[in-house]
């Protein structure tokens, strides 16, 4: 329920604050004095469309903000809930900024939220029933959700429902899909086939790049190692210079004194030492020649197997790891692909019981919504009759059906209906009359307002161009609405306005050459004086008095 509305710099608008109480609220009061703009307002905090046209001259932006009070068990709650947004004590605020930028700041309980958030929170708190809401009954694709809007039964098997057309239009998806790019796949598996068996020829291993180029440094330079450790061996162990033989008769010389004193044993250890390394070197050089041989043939593989290294480089990776790496990417998708291949047969299986698993679930679905159209039908006939429309036959008509499996099921519907006896059944959008259609989209509202869990249902002026019988009529519908949901009513017609729980008078004043917008409440004798203005209009007469007591009066004995 809407509590309290504060809007700001909005329209005509500076400043207005009000509170709002339970069952039924009418507002009324001179034309252009801002009933229509506080509606407008509404629609806004609910997510409606903005413009900066609505700032106030003058203002660099429009404040709009709404309390509201919920019920636990509310569709509001859930879906806070899912959102994150807390509302432990029941209440929640709305609160929405206007630039003149375009720019919109909303907010739910101090919570920034998108515009859409906003709108998915708002409608399930507003419904606002303006002069042309009636437009809705003018849209065939809009008449089977009030169908099932009728029927909470029809709603939980529309979500069993969904659940099984979204998994066969997923699985139907993929199917297409891959039919649709079955060349593109046989290229895919194609690559994938050959870069697989590239480089598992290959037959990599981490580190054997590194060993490769060694190998080859050492061939490339053949000659000059071989030099080197010729000349070295020589000057160790050669015939002409025999270093070895030169330090092994040193160090026997020094060893026959180095017992005399420390230095001279320290120095010996130095020269023994150095003997010692220099014979393990002369060993190992001794070695590296015998090791050491020319293999042209070695080379030329070393050569071809680093070529091939890096041509795998260039297409995979930037090192041999990195090649692997790749290799196991595509290993796993090419297995995937082949499995693929495989299950196709399955895959076509699975489509064709996804779809016979919707199939029928959207047969019951369409046998359930049949019974319920009968009686929806006797339901609006007897609101119709009631609203002075009794000998029309309205109906709920089942379009052929095409075999389409859609988002709602396999139903196309629309209403028909015959205004008066002797005429043809006709779409209720081409023959029916605004007047007609505003009737009957009350009669929905009737219907459905016990049903629906909005909080507040706003009707805009719908009683335009009605009075006597009908009037009144419509005055009782609009209370009986009330029974279950608060209603806000701005009206022109006497008869609605006395049957209001509370009433507010809209006035506009100018101060300071700016127009501003006054509400008030009104007292009884007040709500009296505003009454007969709307019998007679601006001559207000004892007996216009008199007529506004008695229709006040009777209001409340209803």
């Amino acid at each position: 329920m809407l509590q309290e509305l504060m809007i700001q710099d909005f329209a005509i608008i500076d400043h207005l604050e009000v509170e709002f109480s339970s069952q039924m609220t009418v507002l009324t009061g001179e034309t252009g004095a801002g009933k229509s703009i506080i509606i407008d307002a509404l629609g806004l905090l609910a997510g409606g469309r903005g413009s900066s046209d609505f700032i106030r001259k003058g203002a660099a932006k429009s404040l709009l903000q709404g309390q509201f009070s919920l019920m636990q068990d509310t569709k509001t709650v859930e879906l806070l809930a899912d959102l994150g947004i807390e509302c432990d004590d029941g209440i929640l605020i709305l609160q929405r900024d206007l630039y003149r930028n375009g720019k919109n700041v909303c907010r739910i309980n101090g919570v920034l939220v998108n515009l859409t958030t906003l709108r998915q929170i708002g409608k399930t708190l507003i419904d606002i029933h303006g002069q042309n809401e009636h437009q809705e009954l003018m849209h065939p694709e809009r008449h089977l959700a009030l169908v099932d809007g009728y029927n909470k039964e029809i709603t939980d098997k529309l979500t069993v429902y969904q659940r099984a057309y979204h998994e066969y239009r997923k699985l139907q998806t993929a199917l297409e899909k891959r039919e649709k790019n079955a060349h593109e796949w046989a290229q895919r598996l194609d690559m994938l086939q050959f870069q697989v068996n590239e480089i598992e020829e290959a037959d990599l291993r981490s580190g054997e790049e590194e060993e490769l180029q060694e190998q080859k440094l050492q061939l490339d330079n053949f000659q000059t190692i071989n030099h080197a450790l010729e000349a070295g061996y020589q000057a160790l162990n050669g015939e002409e210079l025999d270093v070895m033989g030169v330090l092994g008769n040193v160090m026997d010389e020094l060893e026959e004194i180095s017992d005399l004193n420390s230095d001279l044993n320290e120095i010996y250890e130095k020269v023994s030492g150095a003997y010692y390394e220099l014979q393990d070197a002369a060993h190992e050089i001794s070695g590296q020649l015998s090791d050491l041989e020319w293999d042209e043939e070695l080379l030329n593989s070393i050569e071809e197997r680093l070529e091939t290294i890096s041509r795998l480089k260039r297409k995979y990776g930037d090192s041999i790891e990195h090649i692997l790496a790749y290799y196991d990417e595509i290993r796993a998708e090419l297995d995937q692909m082949q499995l693929s291949d495989e299950d196709l047969e399955q895959q076509v299986e699975q489509v064709a019981k996804a779809k016979e698993t919707a199939r029928k679930l959207a047969t019951e679905l369409t046998d359930l919504r049949k019974q319920t159209a009968k009686r929806l039908e006797n339901e609006i006939h007897r609101q119709l009759s009631e609203l002075y429309m009794d000998k029309a036959v309205f109906e709920v008509r089942f379009l052929p059906e095409t075999g389409e499996l859609m988002e709602t099921g396999a139903d196309r519907v629309e209403f028909y209906i015959q205004t008066n006896p002797g005429e043809e059944m006709g779409a209720l959008a081409k023959i029916a009359s605004g007047g007609e259609l505003s009737r009957i989209m009350l009669a929905l509202k009737t219907i459905f307002a016990q049903n629906k869990g909005v909080t507040s249902i706003i009707f805009d002026e719908v009683d335009t161009g009605v009075s006597g019988r009908v009037a009144q009529a419509i005055a009782e519908k609009i209370s009986q609405i009330a029974q279950h949901s608060q209603v806000l009513c701005i009206t022109h017609l006497p008869q609605v306005a006395a049957v209001a729980d509370h009433h507010y008078f809209i006035s506009k004043h100018i101060t300071a050459g700016r127009t501003e917008t006054a509400l008030k409440v009104l007292s009884e004798e007040e709500r009296i004086e505003e009454l007969a203005r709307m019998l007679s209009g601006s001559a207000i007469t004892a007996l216009t008095l008199e007529h506004a007591r008695e229709l006040l009066a009777l209001a409340k004995n209803d």
